[in-house]
C-alpha cells in the first residue's frame, strides 16, 4: 500500500508526483496548508489533516473536524508529526511519498530534507523494507544507511549528502567514484552521474545517507 503525506510547500504539476496523489491509497495533509486547498480543488479528500492547527480556519476545522489530529508542541515541524502520526495508524503502509516538502522556503526545505535522514536512523527504513522520498517536480530525494544497489539508469544526475563525516562509501557504476571523498562539507559528492543503470554503494559504517536524483 501506498501513503502520500502533502506539505505546506510547492504543490507539484508534473505528472509523477500527481501520479502518486491520485494512486495513493492514504492521504495525510500537514495541518490546514495551501496543500488542503490544491486536493480540495481536485476533488480528493485527505484521510487526515495533522499538525499544530495553528493555521486552521473555523471553516476547516468544521469541514474536516473527523480527519483532524492537534499536536500542539513544538518539538517536531508538521511534516514530522504527520509522518509519525502515519506510522502509528498504517503501520501496514510501505510507500511513503512527501509531495510539497520544497520551494518556498529554504530552510523549511533543508529541514525537511534532513528529515529524511533522521527517520532512517531511527525508523531503519530501508532494513525494514519501507520506501520513503520526498518528490518533487524537480527531483527525487530518499535516505538510505547500508549497503545499496540503486537502479536509476545511464546518464542520470544524482548527488549525495550525509551528516557523518567519518563515513566512508566504495562506489561502483559513477562517473567520480565516492571511494575517495571525505564527507566533511556538503558539496563533496553532489552533482554526479550514474554511468550505468546500477549504482551500488558499500558503507564502512551504518550512517545516514541521503540520495537526491534529478
Amino acid at each position: 500500500m501506498s501513503a502520500v503525506i502533502v506539505a505546506n510547500g510547492e504543490f507539484p504539476r508534473k505528472e509523477y508526483p500527481l501520479y502518486l496523489l491520485k494512486t495513493a491509497e492514504f492521504i495525510v495533509c500537514c495541518d490546514a496548508s495551501s496543500g488542503l486547498k490544491h486536493l480540495e480543488r481536485r476533488g480528493i479528500a485527505p484521510n487526515l489533516i495533522v499538525g499544530d492547527m495553528d493555521s486552521c480556519t473555523r471553516v476547516v476545522r468544521e469541514r474536516w473536524k473527523d480527519r483532524l489530529v492537534q499536536i500542539e508542541e513544538q518539538d517536531d515541524n508538521d511534516l514530522a508529526k504527520a509522518m509519525r502520526v502515519l506510522r502509528e495508524r498504517r503501520s501496514d503502509i510501505k510507500e511513503i511519498h512527501i509531495l510539497g516538502a520544497g520551494g518556498r522556503n529554504e530552510a523549511h526545505a533543508v529541514g525537511n530534507l534532513g528529515w529524511l535522514m533522521e527517520w532512517e536512523m531511527r525508523c531503519d527504513f530501508q532494513k525494514a523494507g519501507v520506501c520513503v522520498d520526498m518528490v518533487s517536480d524537480y527531483s527525487t530525494a530518499f535516505a538510505v544507511s547500508r549497503d545499496i544497489s540503486l537502479e536509476i539508469g545511464e546518464g542520470r544526475k544524482i548527488s549525495f549528502f550525509t551528516c557523518d563525516p567519518t563515513l566512508k562509501i566504495c562506489s561502483e557504476g559513477l562517473r567520480w567514484p565516492l571511494d575517495q571523498v571525505v564527507f566533511d562539507a556538503w558539496w563533496k559528492a553532489s552533482l554526479n552521474r550514474a554511468d550505468s543503470d546500477s549504482v551500488t554503494l558499500r558503507f564502512s559504517h551504518r550512517a545516514p545517507l541521503l540520495v537526491i536524483l534529478d
